[in-house]
């Protein structure tokens, strides 16, 4: 496990911190949240952090996969959507029509984040329509729990919907830089170790 591998990861419990947040409380952390969603639109990059604008924008996926991954449990709802999640990408690796379809959709969705921004509402619906139409229909799917106050509301359903999609995209980048399921079993604490070295980091860069 290496640094790049656990900045990918962090971006899986970043989403997935994101989308529990929506489902229960129906509000999210703005910046993790821009970060999460522009890492879909960077489809080719560097270094990993850079799908995220930089490590300290990663500062609640590095904290959450700490808490999920250190000995003290974690919130097992969490840890749950970060796991499905990487059971979509590997269903999607498997799917190369459905991931020439994913690419074409965020290249037409381009111009409108370049027009509004990436968090604007009707981009995130779009994202949203793009994860409906695609992702969704892969099993088995992501199950997301929550209040039925903010479950029922359109636009949070939307914003899950994309942060899902952000998610996937994290895990796509950790799959591509030798990232595996080995490496959660066996190399937590090495992970964990990584991640609070990051996180140290990022909490400079971030003020």
């Amino acid at each position: 496990m290496n640094e790049a591998q656990v900045i990918a990861l962090a971006g899986v419990f970043q989403a997935a911190a994101l989308v529990r947040a929506t489902a229960t409380t129906g509000s999210q952390d703005a910046t993790a949240l821009e970060a999460s969603v522009a890492s879909v639109m960077r489809i080719d990059v560097d270094e990993a952090a850079d799908a995220f604008g930089g490590v300290a924008r990663l500062r609640l996926g590095l904290e959450t996969l700490v808490q999920q991954l250190d000995r003290a449990p974690g919130d097992l709802s969490v840890s749950q959507i970060a796991v499905s999640v990487l059971r979509v990408e590997r269903k999607l690796v498997a799917r190369p029509a459905m991931l020439q379809t994913l690419r074409e959709g965020l290249e037409a969705i381009q111009r409108q984040v370049d027009h509004l921004g990436v968090t604007h509402a009707s981009v995130l619906a779009r994202l949203s329509e793009l994860y409906a139409s695609t992702l969704s229909n892969l099993r088995p799917r992501v199950i997301v729990q929550g209040n039925p106050l903010y479950l029922q509301q359109p636009a949070q359903v939307e914003r899950i919907r994309a942060t899902l999609l952000a998610g996937v995209r994290a895990a796509v980048l950790w799959r591509q830089l030798g990232g595996s399921q080995w490496h959660l079993l066996f190399k937590r604490s090495h992970a964990v170790m990584l991640a609070r070295g990051l996180l140290s980091r990022a909490r400079l860069d971030g003020g």
